[in-house]
């Protein structure tokens, strides 16, 4: 039993499976800060100095030792993480246009033999 776990393990497609997990991570933490440290700064200018993440409903009158509420709905922390999902669409959506742009849209690959035949079928069936 070891030896086929070893032998799944070190598959190549295992490794860049472990691979690609590892860099999304970095480079979601390179796009929050990114969205956080520069986005946000200029949409919360752009909409009256408003820091979104500030923004809640508190509920009741308890405080925390720092004075926020103690129970709050905080929608502001929302807004953020809505305003952030946009924003990485809207660059994966960009990035994806540039690299059909560059390097063209990939052809489709021939159907196999199953499929093949399978289109014979239907295609005896349809006559």
């Amino acid at each position: 039993m070891f030896k086929e776990f070893k032998e799944f393990i070190f598959t190549g497609n295992v490794i860049d499976f472990a691979i690609a997990v590892i860099l999304a991570g970095a480079v979601g933490l390179v796009v929050n800060g990114f969205v956080n440290d520069i986005v946000m700064p200029f949409v919360g200018h752009f909409a009256g100095g408003v820091d979104f993440a500030d923004m809640m409903v508190a509920l009741g009158d308890k405080v925390n030792d720092d004075g926020t509420p103690a129970n709050a709905i905080r929608y502001g922390k929302w807004l953020n993480t809505i305003i952030n999902l946009l924003i990485v669409g809207w660059v994966l959506f960009l990035l994806g246009k540039a690299k059909i742009k560059f390097m063209g849209a990939a052809p489709d690959p021939a159907p196999t033999a199953d499929q093949a035949l399978l289109a014979e079928i239907r295609d005896a069936v349809k006559k």
